[in-house]
C-alpha cells in the first residue's frame, strides 16, 4: 500500500472516527484503524465491536492499493504534530510497517494485518429506511440526549428511543427523574421505532455537524446503519420494551407560569449554591406574578432566596425539585421565555419553550418533584 494524503485531511477523519474506540477494548486489533485502499480512495474504519465508523476520504495519488490495520493512538499523536502538507504513506506487506514521509522527514510505526478485523453487521430483510433531514436528526439528538439514564438494570433507558409515526418523528429519553420528547413533522408512511445507545448518538451528532443535507438511517430488530456522504456508522440498537412514556405526561395542568429562562436559570444557580449537598433540592414558591426561590443546608447553616417576576394569575403552589436536574432543563430550551405548567406539589413540571411562531418541531421537558421537607 502506497499513497499520498493530505495531513489535515487525514486527522479530522481520524479524530471523527477515532472516538468509537474504547479505552477497554476485548480485542487488541480494535486499538487499531482499519486503512483499506481503493479505486482512489481511502476508508478508514474505527470499531468497539458494537459500534462500527466508517469514513472515506479522497487521496491525492496512489500507487499501491491494500488493507493495513494502522494503530489508533500513534496514528494520531503523530498526526496532531504536522501543519497542513501532504503525505505519504507506505506500507509493506510482509513487515507491516507503516512509513509516513514529508518533505523534511518521516516516521515509521508498527501496523498489522488488516485480515481479522471486525465485519460490519449485515442488516436483515426486514429493515426499514428513513432519509431524514440532518438538522432533524441533530437538533433531536440535541434536545433528549442529556436526559438518558446510566442504569445497569434498565438499559433501554440508556439510550434515545426513536419513534416513527406516519406524520412524525418522535424522540425521547428519560432516566426516570426528567424526561424529554421531542417531536417533529416528517412523512414517513410508516410506523417503526428502535432505541439508539447513547454512544452512537453522540457520534452521530459530533459528525453531522459538519455536514448538510440528508441522512439515510435504515434499521432492523438488532442493528442500525447511518450513511451520510463521507460515513457510514453501524450500531447495535438496544433491545427491549421502552416505557409508555405518554403515560407519565400529565395532561391537566391548571397552572401556567411564563418566565425569562434566563433569569430563572441564573437564580436557580445563585440559590443553588446553598442547597442541601445531597439532595440539591430547591424550592419554589409560586405566587401572584413572582416565583420565590429557596434553599438551605441545616448542616452547614447557610441558605439563600430570590425572587424573580413572571407572569401567573393562578392559586400559589409550592414545589421542589432537584436544581441539577432543573439546570440541565433549562439550558437545553434555546428560547427566551419559558412556560412551566403545574398541576399540585405531587406531580410532575412540565417544561415547554415559548417561540414567537409557528413551529415545525415541538419540545416538551418533564422533571418530577421532590418532597419538600425531605
Amino acid at each position: 500500500m502506497k499513497f499520498t494524503v493530505s495531513s489535515s485531511a487525514l486527522l479530522s477523519v481520524l479524530s471523527t472516527t477515532g472516538k468509537v474506540i474504547s479505552n477497554k477494548n476485548t480485542l487488541p486489533i480494535l486499538d487499531y484503524f482499519l486503512f483499506d485502499l481503493r479505486d482512489g480512495a481511502l476508508r478508514v474504519t474505527a470499531s468497539d465491536l458494537e459500534t462500527t465508523f466508517v469514513a472515506t476520504i479522497p487521496v491525492d495519488s496512489v500507487e499501491q492499493e491494500g488493507v493495513i490495520a494502522a494503530p489508533a493512538k500513534l496514528m494520531l499523536d503523530s498526526l496532531k504534530e504536522f501543519s497542513e502538507q501532504p503525505l505519504t504513506i507506505e506500507a509493506n506487506d510482509n513487515t507491516w510497517e507503516i512509513t509516513i514521509k514529508w518533505k523534511t522527514g518521516s516516521l515509521a510505526i508498527p501496523g498489522t494485518s488488516g485480515l481479522s478485523y471486525p465485519a460490519i453487521p449485515a442488516l436483515g430483510e426486514d429493515k426499514n429506511e428513513l432519509v431524514l433531514d440532518v438538522d432533524t436528526l441533530v437538533n433531536g439528538i440535541n434536545k433528549t440526549i442529556f436526559a438518558t439514564a446510566d442504569d445497569e438494570l434498565r438499559p433501554v433507558m440508556n439510550g434515545v428511543f426513536l419513534s416513527i409515526a406516519p406524520e412524525s418523528l418522535t424522540f425521547v429519553a428519560t432516566d426516570a427523574h426528567k424526561l424529554v420528547k421531542h417531536t417533529a413533522e416528517y412523512a414517513s408512511g410508516t410506523t417503526a421505532s428502535f432505541i439508539l445507545p447513547k454512544k452512537p448518538a453522540n457520534l452521530l451528532k459530533s459528525a453531522l455537524l459538519k455536514e448538510e443535507g440528508t441522512i439515510t438511517a435504515r434499521f432492523d430488530s438488532k442493528n442500525a446503519m447511518f450513511e451520510i456522504q463521507n460515513y457510514t456508522l453501524v450500531c447495535r440498537l438496544i433491545e427491549g420494551n421502552y416505557p409508555n412514556y405518554n403515560a407519565v405526561i400529565p395532561t391537566n395542568n391548571p397552572n401556567k407560569v411564563i418566565i425569562d429562562r434566563i433569569e430563572l436559570l441564573n437564580g436557580i444557580k445563585r440559590v443553588a449554591v446553598c442547597s442541601n449537598q445531597a439532595t440539591n433540592l430547591i424550592k419554589l414558591d409560586i405566587v401572584a406574578n413572582k416565583i420565590n426561590l429557596a434553599a438551605q443546608d441545616l448542616d452547614f447553616s447557610v441558605s439563600a432566596h430570590e425572587s424573580i417576576a413572571c407572569s401567573y394569575d393562578g392559586a400559589p403552589i409550592t414545589i421542589g425539585f432537584k436544581s441539577t436536574f432543573l439546570v440541565e432543563i433549562l439550558s437545553n430550551i434555546e428560547t427566551p421565555s419559558v412556560m412551566v405548567e403545574l398541576a399540585d406539589s405531587t406531580r410532575a413540571g412540565v417544561f415547554k419553550p415559548i417561540y414567537d411562531d409557528k413551529q415545525p418541531s415541538a419540545t416538551l421537558m418533564l422533571l418530577m418533584p421532590m418532597m419538600i421537607n425531605a
